[in-house]
């Protein structure tokens, strides 16, 4: 049976960017892209007033309570530099013509979160290194104020932790493995020379793991060759630092293993064959036209021809059989939303991608006209992905 639905409709809306509030507290659009700060955020910018206070005192004797409001100002001052670290990222990834939807301040850093691959391994390694690039500038910059500064004073005691903090950054972002930039570039220059960019990606995520163990001892040993005992907080950081690393990568590593194994996905040879009816149709009627025209969906429309909704299968099949014939299709329609529509071009990781973004059970497939080719069930998808 042919499942795919020839033109029928057509749609009225296309997807749009996910913009969802929901991730944070949005702080600003610069460039016209979303900054937000995550919940978790607060608790880190907390953790490094509460570390960071002892320090201040120890350097500016008789500050007092101030200590807590100076190391605060270090908190924001630090989470300022990821943000312009990410706003690295965005610039040279704008004007390599790929758009980025939103900035995340989180926990533990920054996340720019690009839409659309590179194009090439060149284009990759440009936009991972900007953001370790510019945070070394700015620890040579925090190096260059402090040496204007009188000792132990306020002002002193913030460029020189900004210096060491930017320059942390820059060197720990740039370790060889994924999902750090490093393990970008390490990716951009396997793809490179193996032209494939799964290879790449695959060889980055397991430096990656390797790098997470490393780092897991790393801030112990530190103390270690600095002659003291390795305390509570060095096994803190060591631990979320690795784990941070670890999860990252094995992403990375099941994303491209993955995206090897679906390059001939495609929406269009997915879709299921749908009909259009309108809203107040009953059930029983529509689900009767679908098995006769052996469609497996069914388009709720307009007056007007417009795509509403979609038939849920599951919520259609648990209406008695008796009761059908009294239940319009609306009742048991899921209504479409702008992101729920995917072209029927989508293929492989692009198509993968387009859902996630947007998690449904089913999707409105459009021709790149507008018409409405069909139904495409998460379910098929899945399948599909499985059997590869």
């Amino acid at each position: 049976m042919d499942d795919r639905a020839e033109p029928a409709t057509r749609a009225a809306a296309r997807p749009q960017p996910d913009d969802d509030p929901r991730r944070g507290v949005l702080i600003g659009r610069p460039f016209g892209v979303p900054v937000y700060v995550t919940p978790t955020w607060f608790l880190v910018a907390g953790l490094i007033t509460w570390i960071f206070a002892p320090t201040v005192e120890e350097t500016v004797p008789g500050i007092g309570p101030w200590k807590y409001v100076v190391s605060l100002g270090f908190a924001l001052l630090l989470y300022g530099s990821v943000l312009i670290h990410e706003l690295a990222h965005t610039v040279v990834a704008l004007r390599s013509g790929l758009p980025v939807r939103r900035i995340s301040l989180y926990l533990l850093g920054g996340v720019s979160e690009i839409e659309k691959p590179s194009t090439s391994p060149r284009q990759e390694a440009w936009i991972a290194g900007a953001g370790p690039l510019i945070s070394v500038v700015l620890g040579i910059l925090a190096y260059g104020v402090a040496r204007t500064l009188e000792p132990d004073t306020v002002g002193r005691l913030l460029a020189e932790a900004l210096m060491v903090s930017n320059i942390l950054v820059g060197v720990f972002n740039m370790l060889p493995g994924l999902p750090l930039d490093g393990g970008r570039v390490l990716s951009a220059a396997v793809w490179k020379v193996t032209g494939r960019r799964q290879t790449g990606a695959i060889a980055a995520a397991w430096v990656g793991r390797g790098v997470a163990v490393v780092v897991l001892f790393l801030p112990a040993t530190v103390g270690l060759a600095r002659g003291r005992e390795p305390d509570l907080i060095d096994l803190i950081w060591g631990g979320l630092l690795a784990s941070f690393i670890w999860v990252g990568a094995t992403q990375a590593l099941q994303a491209a293993q993955l995206q090897q194994r679906i390059p001939g996905l495609s929406a269009r040879a997915l879709t299921r064959r749908a009909i259009p009816v309108p809203a107040d149709m009953p059930l029983a009627e529509a689900m009767r036209r679908a098995a006769e025209t052996g469609a497996r969906n069914v388009v709720v429309i307009g007056g007007d021809g417009t795509p509403m909704a979609i038939v849920n299968e599951a919520a259609a099949e648990a209406i008695p059989v008796g009761r059908r014939p009294w239940v319009p299709v609306s009742d048991v329609a899921r209504r479409i939303h702008p992101e729920t529509i995917v072209a029927a071009d989508l293929a492989g990781h692009d198509l993968v991608t387009a859902i996630a973004r947007r998690p449904a059970s089913e999707y409105l497939v459009v021709e790149a006209s507008g018409d409405v080719f069909g139904v495409l069930a998460t379910v098929d998808v899945e399948r599909a992905v499985a059997t590869a």
